[in-house]
């Protein structure tokens, strides 16, 4: 790395004392590798065999290495780093940027301080800057002294300015990391900027070698200096201090001034050309003034004369010697021959700017997807790889599948079972048709419920359940008060020592209330967490204490159940009427378990339709598509571009949007009928009063096997919470403790040493 560092600052140009022109440095690197991170998140993430891409995988590293290895401006240096720009800006959407892939660039200009991150878009963004800084190299190594080399001068500038410009405009803003201040917006805009200064003076040296008109050439420079006017401006700006490299400001000054000052001087030609005398005068006095202004700022200050280059200084001792000479003469024919009147320099017409100097970024790198497979880039990596904004696609819509089935539906099916459950319990259905239909004996509910309480302990069980949580809210409360009288105890003792230690001793030893404030916030936070729980458990005791004869009549034998609960065999319902009314109640009933039961399926029928539901399929012909109407194999796709492919997927289930409608109306209307059927039926059995206790007592039952589920639950719950509880509890007593103790050490050191400085 070090090496690279040195390659770059020997071979970027900025030095070289014999050029007038600035070039960019490169940009050094570290080195990382790409295959063990891309093949383990094709395994995990693709459920590819990363065997499949052995070979992308080695060319991608090659590629890497090729493009970091030698910082030298050349066009292999070029080629090699535009085929990885145009493969990164490929893979990039096959892949998401963060790939456990860590990439350090150092700053150009500041090569001590580096950004590191886990971003292909950073990395693009590097690669992309040294593209531009070989631009500028291949630029600046040029002649000036023949068209040749100056229009290859003026198109290597144009691109430096075009990638420069692309850099910041369109690929920095993708990164997802702070970055150096070399490619902080500022900084590329003057970067682009100088690019543009030093093609549109590749125009201006050619139209001098061409001999154009002087007025053509004067606009020529007049651009030229605009051009380094903006680029100062650019380049002061405060974030750029320490970036901008040394003698850069001063050579961008003094460029400018002297494109002004060429500006009035081949303007002064043009006017002795078409014999406006007067006017000749004044712009050579102008330009003589632009002269004086690099003068004086040479002569005031010796730090530009050692950071301008010789080159410049030549340049611009020349031109004075040349503007001074023109004028002499002017001004002396002038006022011997002509006699015109000099007219004020602010009253000269401005020079209007000539500018052919463009940014022009490569084909290459605006649209990189239309060279893959050429001989410019390559064939692209990983082609058969499914990019990752399927992967991305298809998992959003395994989300709103998600929400739509069983957010959606399921849950308005499950609500539509629960309101026809809450309304036959109001009817005390069906148990008041058990207790008619079965008048002796228990239903099978009960039954089942009873064996299950049983199994538990019954009603001792959920007794010893409620004692163990009471008694561990007790502990709970015991382990803060030792950690809070521990707490007490030590600032008991603090005070005791603040007031025997009088000398400097006690100023040193920070109060207790300082360091204690962490302590008794936890132990608050914990005090809040028992007083709920013990609150909860106080809940459930009332619950169970409700029931308890329920409980523990549950957890009796089942012929002693059977005894407790009223029988109607010694007194049936013998009226066919009233046979007729339960045969229609218990009819509907019937309707209803049947329906209940094929909404079972119908659940299971819809979650087996969603499980068996895979967009993938379909988002790859979706991509295919949208492929095949892009001029570019590099897609950046956008998860809104399968939107309309999303609502055509999910149109499927808007049948059970229907069905659930169906479903509701149809459970009103049976509803319906059973509340008119259970009306007649608490008729009939109105003036049976031991049918009306039967139906009483195992109704009760019922609500009491799911009163003891419901404690049994909570309790089994709150075992968990407690032994979970005790274990922070215990470790924040300890703490207290500790704290305490090494408090108590501090405090007996404090004390023999005063009492044996009070003895002696």
């Amino acid at each position: 790395m070090f090496l690279f560092r040195q390659q770059a600052a020997a071979t970027d140009g900025v030095s070289n004392d014999s050029s007038s022109i600035l070039a960019v440095r490169f940009k050094t690197t570290e080195k990382t590798v790409y295959k063990q991170a891309l093949a383990e998140y094709i395994a995990s993430s693709y459920a590819e065999p990363p065997e499949a891409y052995r070979d992308d995988l080695r060319v991608l590293d090659e590629l890497r290495e090729a493009a970091t290895a030698s910082f030298d401006a050349n066009s292999n240096v070029l080629k090699r780093n535009i085929r990885y720009f145009g493969q990164l800006s490929f893979i990039l959407s096959k892949f998401p940027a963060d790939v456990n892939i860590p990439f350090v660039w150092h700053n150009a200009f500041v090569p001590d301080v580096n950004a590191s991150c886990q971003d292909l878009y950073f990395e693009r963004a590097a690669v992309l800057f040294n593209i531009g800084a070989i631009y500028s190299q291949l630029g600046s190594r040029e002649g000036q002294s023949d068209n040749d080399s100056l229009n290859r001068a003026f198109s290597y500038f144009q691109q430096a300015a075009g990638v420069f410009g692309h850099l910041q405009q369109k690929i920095v803003g993708e990164c997802r990391t702070q970055l150096t201040t070399d490619m902080s917006a500022y900084m590329l805009t003057m970067l682009e900027n100088l690019m543009l200064c030093q093609a549109q003076e590749c125009v201006w040296h050619r139209s001098v070698l061409s001999q154009m008109k002087d007025e053509n050439i004067a606009r020529i420079a007049t651009c030229v200096a605009d051009l380094y006017e903006s680029t100062v401006q650019s380049a002061s700006h405060g974030s750029l201090a320490n970036t901008v490299p040394q003698g850069w400001i001063e050579h961008l000054k003094v460029k400018h001034l002297y494109f002004r000052a060429e500006a009035q001087m081949r303007k002064s030609m043009d006017c002795l050309a078409t014999s406006q005398y007067g006017e000749e005068v004044a712009r050579l006095q102008a330009a003589q003034e632009y002269c004086s202004q690099i003068s004086e700022l040479v002569a005031n200050d010796q730090r530009w004369s050692k950071q301008l280059r010789a080159a410049v200084l030549e340049m611009v001792k020349a031109q004075s010697e040349l503007v001074n000479s023109n004028c002499s003469r002017a001004e002396h024919d002038n006022d011997v021959i002509y006699l015109e009147p000099v007219p004020a320099a602010t009253s000269l017409p401005n020079i209007s700017p000539y500018k052919l100097a463009q940014s022009k970024a490569p084909e290459v790198i605006l649209n990189p997807g239309k060279f893959l497979g050429s001989e410019d880039l390559g064939p692209p990596l990983f082609k058969g790889l499914v990019p990752f904004v399927i992967h991305q696609a298809a998992s959003l819509y395994e989300d709103r599948k998600e929400q739509l089935v069983n957010k959606d539906l399921v849950s308005a099916i499950d609500e539509l079972t629960a309101d026809c459950e809450s309304v036959l319990n109001s009817l005390n259905l069906p148990h008041a048709l058990e207790a008619i239909q079965k008048p002796i004996g228990l239903p099978p509910s009960i039954l089942v419920g009873a064996d299950e309480i049983r199994s538990e302990g019954g009603f001792i069980g959920i007794k010893r359940l409620l004692e163990a949580a009471i008694a561990s809210n007790a502990k709970a409360t015991e382990q803060l008060d030792a950690a809070e009288s521990a707490l007490n105890e030590e600032a008991r003792e603090d005070q005791r020592v603040r007031q025997s230690v009088r000398d400097e001793r006690r100023s040193s030893r920070v109060e207790s209330s300082e360091l204690t404030n962490k302590f008794r916030a936890e132990i608050a936070k914990y005090r809040d967490v028992v007083q709920r729980a013990r609150e909860s458990d106080a809940t459930i005791k009332g619950q169970v204490d409700t029931w308890a004869k329920f409980f523990a009549l549950l957890g009796s034998p089942r012929d002693e159940i059977e005894r407790q609960v009223p029988s109607t065999t010694a007194n049936p319902i013998t009226d066919p009427h009233h046979s007729q009314i339960v045969g229609r109640l218990q009819q509907y009933m019937d309707e209803i378990s049947l329906m209940k039961r094929e909404r079972i399926k119908s659940v299971e029928k819809l979650k087996r339709i969603a499980g068996e539901d895979d967009i993938t399929p379909a988002l790859n012909e979706e991509m295919q598509r949208l492929a095949a109407q892009s001029a570019t194999p590099i897609l950046q796709f956008e998860l809104h571009q399968f939107e309309d492919l999303f609502a055509q997927q999910l149109d499927k289930y808007m049948t059970w949007r229907k069905y659930i409608e169906e479903e509701k109306e149809a459970q009103a209307e049976l509803l319906d009928s059973v509340r008119e059927a259970n009306q007649a039926f608490l008729v009939a059995r109105s003036n049976h009063p031991l049918l009306q206790q039967r139906e009483k007592a195992l109704s009760n039952l019922e609500t009491a096997i799911k009163r003891y589920r419901e404690a049994s639950f909570n309790l089994h719950d709150g075992a968990r919470f407690y032994t979970s509880l005790e274990a922070e509890l215990l470790k924040l007593k300890n703490g207290c403790a500790d704290f305490a103790m090494a408090r108590h050490l501090d405090a007996l050191e404090l004390m023999g040493v005063s009492q044996a400085i009070g003895s002696a």
